[in-house]
């Protein structure tokens, strides 16, 4: 399981001496988040070391979280502990790799309760460090599965019982497939198989009885993908990890991705956590996840280990639609039905057929409709933006030496906040938009805009993308002030483009459709009135989008033109917003 770095460097000679015929293709996207991609990539589309320069995007942004991930293996505020012992991350756009980075240590700790080992005992974490991937092992499972729906083997809405007759009783004979992939099939969340006897622990699982009846409630389930598991080695005749291996790791070259890890790798190995039940002491090189380890090292739901690289190859892949270089593991049609949200009935839980969807906790302003991925126990991560071209990957040893120790979602958000960031929005109207961060207050308020004639109009351009909540958390607001800003009043708004809401809003927030709106509202005053309007951004901490901006701003009465933004940009008093080129 090794030649990450070896790959990435024959990769960019191969691609040079190949000529313009078999280099990868130029930046398709040109780093835009304000021009989602349709489609996929072309398959031809093959990692290749760069910069964000070269990809089109600013470093900035993405320079600023690796320096908190970095921070965040030492004292970390408002924890006891650091955050995670080590971590490995890989950003990718159109193909191209502009960060990929290793911080703190592979090995740390010698015990559950967090003593560090001598410092000559430790081991650094590097790029090719090789994690435990833990529930990644998941969108493998779902792949093989999708192999074999592409094969005629397996039928996505046939009954699990006609495939394994054995899965058929307690009320499950008429759970799907794709109830499995899901994870609308009832079934329980967890299982302990390790405390059962080794012949017992695959049939426990397939006897298990739904708690809640199939299709009506998402419910994520390991049983899920360890009946998946079984049913995949069952279709073709052969263990789990020889199906992944031949149809899957093998064509994409992920040479360093695999279950149970050799021997000879184990000092290339992350460290997870010294587990005391079940008595295992210090775990690295085996899986992290018990039921996996009771079943061998083997599962559908857990037990892959692989690095950054390698992912960052199965990602790249899959934005381009099912195929890298001359390999292809999927047709783009079965991709795109991977990408599909089944879970409509179940807001907040959007789910393709393997792969998590629109998930803004952990995918913050690269979150859509189509934005793919998924997250491992372990504290490792794994996101896709087919509209953006972009994948990025996090790795971390976050259970080293305990679980105890809390979550690494905070450096989920942060790298996939950083991706989006660095993404263009052009200005819709001349060289500058105004911008307002994506986590803080701010405020644009214009001058006096004198004594008006009466009602005033406001049109003005926006981009809005920020965390859509049934409270109402995020919005941006036009208000309007009579009496020299002592007091203001909303300014109900229409918005018309793609993913405006219908109808006069209050307020404007939503994710997702990544395209200027055209805005207008108008202005209650009466004749002689002076008038002031402000365009205020009320974010809350939690969850935030890539923001948002206004552009193309003209304040008008039925006489004349109050303000035209784009000739007077000095008729603004800015708080917390800020002139933006790109």
């Amino acid at each position: 399981m090794r030649g990450t770095l070896l790959a990435l460097v024959l990769t960019a000679i191969t691609a040079t001496a190949a000529g313009p015929a078999c280099a990868s293709p130029p930046v398709g996207a040109g780093g835009r988040f304000d021009r989602p991609q349709d489609g996929f990539s072309s398959a031809e589309t093959v990692l290749r070391p760069g910069s964000p320069e070269q990809a089109g995007l600013a470093a900035a942004p993405i320079d600023d979280a690796l320096r908190r991930i970095g921070a965040w293996t030492g004292p970390t505020p408002g924890r006891e502990h650091p955050m995670f012992a080590g971590a490995v991350a890989l950003l990718a756009h159109d193909g191209v790799v502009v960060r990929h980075e290793a911080f703190g240590k592979e090995v740390r700790y010698s015990d559950a309760q967090g003593t560090e080992l001598p410092p000559q005992q430790q081991e650094p974490m590097r790029p090719d460090t090789i994690f435990d991937v833990a529930s990644l092992t998941k969108l493998f499972t779902s792949i093989a599965v999708l192999q074999q729906v592409e094969d005629g083997d397996v039928d996505l809405d046939t009954p699990v019982a006609h495939y394994l007759p054995e899965f058929g009783g307690q009320g499950k004979q008429s759970i799907t497939v794709r109830q499995l992939l899901t994870h609308t099939s009832g079934l329980p969340s967890e299982v302990q198989l390790w405390k059962l006897p080794p012949q017992e622990r695959i049939p426990h699982v397939l006897r298990l009885s739904p708690e809640k009846p199939p299709g009506t409630a998402y419910q994520y389930s390991d049983p899920n993908f360890i009946t998946l598991g079984v049913l995949v080695s069952r279709m073709a005749d052969a263990p789990l990890d020889q199906v992944v291996r031949e149809r899957i790791t093998g064509p994409l070259g992920m040479d360093d991705t695999g279950y149970n890890p050799p021997p000879s790798e184990l000092h290339h190995i992350a460290a997870t956590e010294f587990q005391t039940e079940p008595p295992r002491g210090m775990v690295r090189g085996e899986p992290h996840d018990e039921n996996a380890w009771s079943l061998g090292g083997v599962a559908g739901e857990a037990g892959l280990f692989s690095t950054a690289h390698d992912l960052g190859v199965l990602g790249q892949a899959l934005v381009n639609g099912g195929g890298y270089g001359e390999q292809r593991i999927l047709q783009p049609e079965t991709v795109e039905r991977m990408l599909t949200d089944y879970n409509g009935a179940f807001p907040g839980d959007g789910h393709g057929l393997g792969f998590e969807l629109d998930q803004r906790w952990y995918m913050a302003g690269l979150s859509g409709p189509r934005t793919a991925g998924h997250t491992g126990f372990t504290g490792t991560s794994l996101v896709l933006d087919p509209d953006s071209r972009s994948v990025v990957v996090l790795l971390t040893n976050r259970v080293h030496p305990t679980r105890e120790w809390g979550s690494n979602n905070p450096a989920r958000e942060a790298i996939a906040q950083a991706m989006a960031e660095a993404l263009a929005v052009r200005p819709e109207r001349g060289s500058e938009s105004w911008g307002a961060p994506a986590a803080a207050p701010a405020t644009l308020r214009t001058r006096d805009l004198g004594p008006v004639a009466g009602q005033a109009e406001v049109s003005f351009d926006a981009f809005v993308d920020t965390q859509r909540d049934p409270d109402g958390a995020d919005p941006l607001l036009l208000e309007s002030s009579v009496d020299g800003g002592a007091s203001w009043r909303p300014v109900p708004v229409t918005a018309n483009g793609p993913g405006a809401p219908e109808g006069p809003q209050q307020s404007l927030a939503g994710s997702g459709h990544r395209a200027w709106w055209q805005v207008r509202g108008t202005v209650d005053a009466q004749p002689g009135q002076h008038v002031q309007v402000r365009w205020r951004y009320a974010p809350d901490k939690q969850y935030t989008g890539r923001g948002v901006l206004v552009d193309g701003i003209s304040v008008a009465d039925r006489d004349r033109t109050l303000l035209d933004g784009e000739r007077e940009p000095q008729g603004f008093d800015p708080r917390g917003w800020a002139p933006v080129h790109r």
